[in-house]
């Protein structure tokens, strides 16, 4: 039996175009690439978009953006969450948007009603936005695999959209149009928060004189991730969860000497913290009240 034949010897299925060569462009592009279609143009403006080009997209024009456009098939608009809805006018406006073309956008806060534009002047308007963080390396295309996207486009768009998806190696979770910036908020809060209360705890820690604040984390922290994410909230622990309100209290009055910026976060993530835990039966109702008295600034 002769051997099936490599990506670079299939026929490409459709010609992919990049406008905004970030982190995330070069990436989903390369992915695109790894599947089977063409990368035929990208615009990158500054020196580490070109980088990130050379890198992974080796041998790809780089062209201004309707030159991009009129190259591709499928473009990609992967340009910040602001920068996007004046892109897309000025590019319909100047007509530069071909019929029949798939027009792509990453952003977790839009849907498909961002393109509007662009779909009176024909195109397929599609949103996909990858729930993963990225360095614009190649180690980013081994994340994609397994990695989740929020998926939202015209009901008879909805296969290619989740093909596409699945043909990076990802998996195509559905959200419907109203609810994009609840699910960006979600993902926001849930991995940005994530990295700031990390880095908080870090410098507390280096405070305390230990001197590898990350090795001293990393098991306590990956254990937590794992509980939470298995268990929900059966998973809470700690002293507010127990209802020791001696305890933040005391966690309190040196967060306010050390940085009351985050004793203040401490204070909005604890109560957060205690409502979750009475509702899941883990914090009694009696515990509860001095917990509540402590945070809201009383006194046990």
């Amino acid at each position: 039996m002769s051997a099936s034949p490599s990506v670079d010897d299939r026929p490409a299925r459709l010609s992919v175009g990049v406008v905004g060569a970030g982190r995330v462009g070069v990436v989903l592009a390369a992915a695109l690439a790894q599947a089977g279609h063409k990368v035929v143009a990208v615009s990158a403006v500054s020196d580490a978009s070109r980088r990130r080009v050379d890198e992974l997209l080796p041998g790809t024009p780089v062209l201004a953006p309707p030159q991009v456009l009129a190259a591709a098939e499928l473009a990609l608009l992967t340009v910040p969450d602001d920068v996007l809805p004046g892109l897309v006018e000025g590019l319909a406006a100047a007509g530069d948007i071909a019929p029949g073309q798939l027009l792509v956008h990453t952003s977790g806060r839009y849907g498909v009603a961002v393109l509007d534009p662009a779909t009176r002047a024909g195109a397929l308007p599609l949103a996909l936005h990858p729930a993963m963080t990225f360095t614009g390396r190649r180690e980013d295309l081994a994340r994609l695999v397994g990695a989740c996207f929020g998926v939202t486009a015209p009901e008879p768009l909805r296969p290619i959209a989740e093909a596409l998806v699945v043909e990076m190696g990802s998996d195509p979770q559905w959200v419907e149009e109203e609810l994009r910036p609840l699910y960006h908020a979600a993902l926001a809060a849930g991995s940005n928060h994530l990295a700031t209360l990390v880095n908080e705890s870090v410098d507390l820690l280096r405070r305390c004189g230990v001197e590898e604040p990350e090795r001293l984390l990393a098991p306590l922290l990956g254990a937590s991730l794992d509980n939470a994410l298995r268990a929900g909230d059966a998973a809470l622990t700690g002293p507010v969860a127990r209802g020791d309100a001696g305890t933040v209290a005391a966690h309190i009055s040196v967060l306010r000497e050390v940085s009351p910026d985050t004793a203040a976060a401490y204070i909005a993530m604890a109560r957060l913290t205690a409502d979750r835990a009475l509702a899941a039966g883990l914090l009694k109702p009696e515990a509860a009240v001095a917990l509540l008295d402590v945070l809201a600034g009383g006194s046990r």
